[in-house]
C-alpha cells in the first residue's frame, strides 16, 4: 500500500503550507502529494486529476480535513465512490475517519452532509447581514478615489482633460467619464 496526499485551498491567496506539513508528518512522501488552488465545487482540478491517474488498488489517500476534498455532499460522495471503485481508501487526518469499511463510508457521507448544511447556513447569515447593513446605509465596495468636484471645477475653469488628468493624477479617460456622468 502506498500513501498519497491531497491538499486544496479555495483561492490563490490562501496557503497550502499547513496541509502539506500535516501530510508529510503523516508519512506521505513529498512527490506523492497533489494539490489544487481551486474551489472544491469544481471536480475538474489538475491536482485531483493527476492523483486519480497515479493511485492504484490498495493505495490510501490522506487528506487533512473532510472539506478539502469537495465543497458539497454530492461531489464528496461522487469522489468517494470513484476512489472506492478503484479500491483506494481515503483517510481524513483531522476528523480521524476513513472510507475503509462500511461504517467509515457512512460516517464520511453524514459528515459531508453536515458540512454542506453548515456552509449553506453561513451563506444565509452572510447575506442577511449584508442586507441589514445596506438597509442601515452601509456602502460596499471600493471607496471613490477620484475627486469628482475637483474634476468638474477645473473643467468649468476651462482646463483641458489632459491637464486635469495630470494635476489630479488620474487617467484622461476617467476625466471624460466624470464629465459625462
Amino acid at each position: 500500500m502506498r500513501l498519497f496526499g491531497y491538499a486544496r485551498v479555495s483561492t490563490s491567496q490562501q496557503s497550502l503550507d499547513g496541509q502539506m506539513k500535516a501530510l508529510k508528518e503523516a508519512g506521505v512522501r513529498e512527490n506523492r502529494i497533489f494539490s489544487d488552488k481551486a474551489t472544491g465545487s469544481n471536480l475538474n482540478r489538475s491536482g485531483l486529476d493527476l492523483l486519480r491517474l497515479k493511485v492504484e488498488e490498495g493505495d490510501a489517500i490522506l487528506i487533512k480535513k473532510l472539506d478539502r476534498l469537495g465543497r458539497n455532499t454530492e461531489d464528496m460522495i461522487t469522489l468517494i465512490k470513484e476512489f472506492d471503485a478503484m479500491r483506494v481508501s481515503i483517510r481524513f487526518l483531522d476528523d480521524g475517519i476513513s472510507t475503509e469499511g462500511t461504517m467509515g463510508k457512512m460516517v464520511v457521507t453524514i459528515l459531508s452532509a453536515v458540512a454542506d448544511a453548515e456552509r449553506q447556513r453561513i451563506l444565509e447569515r452572510t447575506n442577511e447581514g449584508r442586507l441589514e447593513a445596506k438597509a442601515k446605509g452601509v456602502r460596499f465596495g471600493r471607496k471613490p478615489s477620484v475627486d469628482r468636484k475637483a474634476v468638474r471645477s477645473l473643467h468649468a475653469q476651462g482646463v483641458g482633460a489632459t491637464e486635469i488628468a495630470n494635476r489630479l493624477k488620474i487617467g484622461r479617460s476617467t476625466v471624460y467619464k466624470v464629465l459625462t456622468d
